[in-house]
């Protein structure tokens, strides 16, 4: 790669990381490329990208981001996953990935400029999809009008009730 390469790939990795909702730095030596093309696929479906970059390379970028907080950790082979989609989405494709792949490893993360531990990571994994929250916030919402609608209406359904079972008593009588 020569100084131009170089200088390009710098400009676009510091593009990326001025504009990343989550990125993780991951260890991955000892897995061979059929795996680290099933972990590229794996994320590319919840939104996020992977790149294997030089860490100088990626010192160099991350200065004057959020992401110069993470410098520590850039050490040994590292690949750098970001995304600004579903970041629950990323981090289970993550996780469910190192549970079968024992190479790979989760290093460190951040998460809205704020950085992550392991830990930190794997409890974020078990929080439900972004769908599933929005459905629940949906049935929440849904749910309030629904009730109140219930007990507005209970007031002129029991005076129907109640001029019907008048009627119908008339009626019997006559």
């Amino acid at each position: 790669m020569d100084r131009k390469e170089k200088e390009q790939v710098v400009a676009e990795l510091h593009e990326k990381l001025k504009g990343f909702e989550l990125a993780v730095l991951t260890g991955y030596s000892g897995m061979d490329v059929a795996r680290v093309t099933a972990l590229r696929l794996a994320l590319r479906k919840s939104g996020a990208d992977m790149r294997i970059v030089k860490n100088t390379l990626l010192r160099i970028a991350a200065q004057g981001t959020d992401f110069s907080a993470m410098s520590e950790h850039i050490k040994g082979p590292l690949a750098l996953v970001l995304t600004d989609k579903d970041v629950v989405e990323t981090v289970k494709a993550l996780v469910e990935f190192a549970k079968k792949n024992s190479e790979m490893e989760i290093k460190a993360a951040m998460l809205g400029g704020k950085p992550l531990n392991r830990e930190q990571v794997h409890a974020l994994a078990l929080l439900p999809s972004r769908e599933v929250l929005i459905g629940r916030l949906l049935s929440v919402l849904i749910g309030v009008p629904t009730g109140l609608a219930t007990v507005l209406s209970a007031v002129p359904r029991g005076m129907v009730q109640l001029l019907d079972a008048y009627r119908a008593k008339k009626e019997s009588l006559q």
